[in-house]
C-alpha cells in the first residue's frame, strides 16, 4: 500500500483534513459520472460545492446554447421561479467575467467589488459577503461558472478552496455535457420512433387515394384518417418542442395573479363534450382563491389531467376536480385533486409515470399519445414551486394531486 506523507513542517491534523477533502472529491466525481439525469446531477454538484468549500450556498450558471445568455441552472439559495427571471450579464458581473475569461476569481468582500451583480441579492433577499467563482470547462470550452458563496464562520477563501472547487467544476462540466448529449440522443431517437407511426399511416392513405378503383366512401374514410393523423402529428411536435424548452431551461413563466375557480370552470367546459361521448359525469368542488402563476401553463396542466382522467376512465364513470386551501411547512397554498373512477395504475408503473415517453403497459395501444403530457405537467408544476403526485389503486381509479402557491 502506498502511503502519502505530509510535507515537512505541515500540521498533521490540517494535512489529514486536506487529504480527506481530496478523497471526498474523488468519490463525488464518481457519483457525478454515474448519473445522466440533469436535475439530480446539478443538485449533486451544488451539495458537493458547499460541502468541499464549507460555504452557506452555491450556484451553477450555464450559457444557454440557443441564446448565449448566462443564467442560473441551479442554486441552493434560490427557488425555481427566481432562477428563471434572472439573466446575469456577461459584462458587469463576477460570473460573467469568469465565464468570459475562463479564470477563477475570489472576492473576499463583495462590497468593495464594482463587478458584483447585486440584482440577485435584491431579488431573492439574500446577503452575499464573499464569493469564489470558477469556470466550468468541458472539452476546451467554458460552459458556465460554479460559485461558492459566504464562507462559514466568517472565514476567508484560501488556495485550497480554489483548487478543490476548480477540480470539482471541471468534473461537473464534463458530466453536464455528457448529460446533455445523452438527453439529446435519447430524445431524438424516441421522437423519431413516435413520428414513424402517423407518418406511415399518412403514406398508406396517400397510396390508397391514388388508386382509381377506390370507392367513394373509402376515399372519404382515407381523407378523415389523413386529417386525424395530421392533427396527431401537430400535437406530437407541439409536445416535443414544449418538453425540449423545459429540459433546456428555455421555457419561461408569465406570472400574474388569476382566479382559480374561473380557470377550472373554463377547463371543465372544454372537456365536457369528451365526457359526454362516453357518459362520464364531471363534478367539481372548488374553494376559490387567487393564484400567483402562469395562467396559460396551469390551464395546460389541468386540461392534461382532466383529459387523461376521461381517456383512461370506464364508460359512464365519474371525474371530479377539487381545490382547497392547505398548509405546507407554514406556507399557505392550494391543493388541487383530479380523481377518476377508472382502472387504476399498477404500483410498479407508478414510479415511472412522470418520465418522458412512458406509458402504462396495460394501456399502451388502448389510447394514443406521446407519453410526454405528465412529464411536461411535472415541469410546469415544479416551476411554480409546487408538487404533483399520484394516488392510485388497481381497479379503484386514480387521483392526481398538485399544489400551487397562493398570491402573497
Amino acid at each position: 500500500m502506498t502511503h502519502i506523507a505530509s510535507p515537512a513542517g505541515a500540521d498533521p491534523s490540517q494535512f489529514a483534513q486536506l487529504l480527506a477533502r481530496y478523497e471526498r472529491i474523488i468519490e463525488i466525481s464518481q457519483q457525478l459520472n454515474s448519473t445522466l439525469d440533469q436535475t439530480v446531477l446539478l443538485q449533486k454538484i451544488i451539495n458537493a460545492s458547499t460541502e468541499l468549500t464549507n460555504t452557506e450556498a452555491a450556484s451553477i450558471l450555464l450559457i444557454e446554447p440557443g441564446t448565449g445568455e448566462l443564467r442560473f441552472a441551479y442554486a441552493s439559495n434560490m427557488k425555481p421561479h427566481e432562477l428563471e427571471d434572472i439573466v446575469v450579464p456577461l459584462e458587469g458581473s463576477i460570473a460573467g467575467w469568469v465565464t468570459t475569461h475562463g479564470e477563477a476569481r475570489v472576492i473576499q468582500d463583495v462590497r468593495r467589488e464594482p463587478q458584483f451583480f447585486s440584482q440577485v441579492d435584491d431579488t431573492i433577499q439574500f446577503q452575499t459577503r464573499n464569493i469564489l467563482a470558477v469556470p466550468m470547462r468541458a472539452h476546451d470550452k467554458v460552459i458556465g461558472t460554479l460559485e461558492a458563496v459566504n464562507k462559514l464562520n466568517g472565514a476567508r477563501f484560501d488556495d485550497e478552496d480554489i483548487k478543490l472547487l476548480t477540480t470539482l467544476a471541471s468534473q461537473a462540466a464534463i458530466a453536464i455535457e455528457n448529460s446533455r448529449l445523452f438527453q439529446q440522443s435519447d430524445f431524438m431517437s424516441e421522437m423519431v420512433h413516435e413520428l414513424r407511426t402517423p407518418l406511415a399511416a399518412l403514406k398508406t392513405s396517400t397510396v390508397m387515394l391514388l388508386r382509381p378503383d377506390l370507392p367513394g366512401d373509402r376515399r372519404q374514410d382515407m381523407l378523415v384518417t389523413m386529417q386525424q393523423e395530421t392533427d396527431r402529428l401537430i400535437g406530437m411536435t407541439t409536445d416535443f418542442l414544449d418538453l425540449a424548452r423545459w429540459e433546456s431551461g428555455r421555457a419561461r413563466l408569465q406570472r400574474e395573479p388569476f382566479t382559480l375557480a374561473k380557470l377550472i370552470a373554463e377547463c371543465l367546459d372544454i372537456v365536457h363534450s369528451q365526457g359526454d361521448e362516453r357518459g362520464i359525469t364531471l363534478r367539481s368542488h372548488v374553494e376559490d382563491a387567487t393564484i400567483d402563476g402562469d395562467r396559460g401553463k396551469i390551464k395546460q396542466v389541468l386540461l392534461n389531467l382532466l383529459t387523461n382522467a376521461i381517456k383512461y376512465n370506464r364508460d359512464y364513470g365519474q371525474v371530479s376536480i377539487s381545490a382547497e386551501r392547505a398548509w405546507h411547512e407554514g406556507t399557505p397554498l392550494m391543493e388541487i385533486a383530479v380523481t377518476d373512477t377508472g382502472y387504476g395504475i399498477p404500483r410498479q408503473a407508478q414510479k415511472n409515470l412522470f418520465q418522458k415517453f412512458y406509458r402504462v403497459p396495460d394501456t399502451a395501444g388502448y389510447t394514443q399519445g406521446t407519453g410526454l403530457g405528465l412529464a411536461i405537467t411535472k415541469h410546469i408544476v415544479e416551476a411554480h414551486d409546487g408538487e404533483i403526485w399520484l394516488e392510485s389503486q388497481e381497479g379503484a381509479g386514480s387521483t392526481f394531486r398538485l399544489t400551487l402557491p397562493l398570491e402573497t
